[in-house]
């Protein structure tokens, strides 16, 4: 059976660029165009060569999850994009091209750093992954993504946000990066590094930004999910908190002196912060939900 289209969007009413998927295509646009081959590390490995043993395994844990999680949601995201454009939303399709794009790079920028500074860019880094991690990225991400293949109910999209915009980038990735920066940037090593980190941290929030409004939408639209948008954030919560956890408990003092609560603090008070924005759109209007979420990305940097 062979689908055919009826009409584009382009030629009928237009892309509505006031909604919140293109102004962050627009972001994406002008902050998102950066190449990991121009990021400079020679300073890098020059701070690696000084390192102490537990330094060098910290960032070599820290980097694996890193470039792993990367790798994983390159490889999972293509189901949503496809459900999203059956359902004929272009403005959010076109803006989640840029996801795939940019996940792509940070997998290629993290390699490269493994490869070129680490001196393991082809070495087995699997030990790092422990049991909680690979809960998330082994069996739940890509779990909930491949559903889209044969579900595309709002569930189903529920489900593979939840798991990638709310959890993987929203509590994971944004509470790694924020160790793995805070890290560098106080010890003033590997300025390379630290500015790779900082477009990342902007690709990020454009893409948890996108996540919280499509859960929001998604909501606002099936009223009745609430109990399991709950749920399935409440259930994924305990390991990706249980990930911050395998990283520090390998090391006693940890480098750096980095402390395992100023980070599980963070990571709950990021996914607090987005639970409350979720929540809040119940018993709202999807124009409320357009408007909550412009004011969010006009108050972002990028």
């Amino acid at each position: 059976m062979t689908s055919s289209h009826k009409a584009f969007v382009t030629t009928t009413r237009g892309l509505n660029r006031q909604s919140p998927p293109m102004r962050l295509f627009e972001k994406a646009k002008k902050y998102g165009i950066w190449n990991p081959s121009d990021i400079n590390f020679t300073k890098d490995k020059a701070d690696w060569q000084g390192l102490k043993d537990d330094e060098k395994d910290v960032i070599l844990r820290l980097t694996s999850l890193f470039v792993a999680g990367e790798e994983a949601v390159t490889l999972d995201l293509l189901p949503l994009i496809m459900t999203i454009a059956k359902e004929g939303r272009l403005e959010e399709e076109m803006f989640l091209t840029t996801f795939l794009w940019e996940e792509a790079k940070h997998t290629d920028f993290f390699q490269r750093f493994l490869h070129e500074v680490c001196g393991v860019g082809s070495n087995d880094l699997t030990h790092f992954h422990g049991e909680n991690y690979s809960t998330i990225f082994y069996e739940a991400l890509p779990t909930a993504l491949d559903r889209l293949m044969i579900d595309q109910s709002p569930e189903a999209q529920l489900q593979a946000s939840i798991t990638y915009n709310m959890i993987v980038e929203g509590v994971l990735a944004e509470t790694g990066y924020h160790a793995y920066f805070t890290m560098l940037k106080n010890n003033g090593l590997m300025t390379g590094n630290t500015e790779g980190i900082q477009k990342l941290k902007q690709d990020e929030s454009r893409h948890i930004a996108y996540g919280i409004f499509l859960i929001s939408r998604l909501i606002v639209e099936n009223p009745h999910l609430w109990d399991f948008a709950e749920q399935t954030m409440n259930e994924l919560l305990m390991p990706a908190v249980g990930v911050i956890h395998e990283v520090f408990a390998h090391y006693d003092p940890v480098p750096f002196g980095l402390n395992v609560d100023d980070f599980v603090n963070y990571a709950m008070m990021q996914f607090q912060k987005r639970m409350n924005r979720i929540e809040d759109a119940r018993g709202k209007t999807l124009e409320d939900v357009y408007r909550v979420t412009q004011q969010v990305i006009d108050n972002e940097d990028a």
